[in-house]
């Protein structure tokens, strides 16, 4: 599982000019799943999510998590952050799950993100044509692979 993290003062989704989810301070959170992810990977992933300190203290310093911030979560799958570019110039999604591998993995994750934040989440619409909008803030982007957990 792989996910992009930003932290943002404001993001939503839009499928079918509705928004589906919005938020305000918080982090969107884009997630790319692939057949190999478990239950371990989701819950490593949410605890990481929920906990990670990038969130500005009293003192300017990135010293809190989105929990202690009370901060928001959006949710948005995204297949093409298992693109494979080794060879040629269109990539390859050959890494990313199939709906019927992904969506109950990316259901179980929502489950798992609300289940450690304390409160509901935002989402997405998992295979629509989504249209994301967000002003992130710092700019904060980070990165985590499940499966390379060190590398990160």
């Amino acid at each position: 599982m792989r996910v992009v993290i930003q932290r943002v003062t404001i993001a939503s989704v839009t499928v079918n000019n509705a928004i589906t989810g919005k938020i305000n301070n918080g982090l969107l959170v884009l997630v790319g799943i692939e057949d190999a992810d478990t239950g371990e990977d989701i819950s490593w992933l949410s605890n990481k999510i929920v906990n990670m300190r990038i969130f500005n203290d009293a003192n300017e310093v990135m010293n809190l998590s989105l929990r202690e911030t009370d901060g928001d979560l959006l949710l948005v799958s995204q297949f093409t952050l298992h693109a494979s570019t080794k060879k040629g110039n269109r990539p390859s999604y050959i890494k990313a799950s199939k709906p019927d591998i992904a969506i109950p993995l990316y259901e179980k994750m929502i489950k798992q993100l609300e289940s450690d934040l304390g409160k509901p989440i935002h989402t997405g619409v998992f295979g629509a044509d989504m249209k994301v909008s967000l002003l992130n803030d710092g700019p904060v982007t980070i990165i985590i692979d499940s499966k390379n957990r060190d590398l990160f």
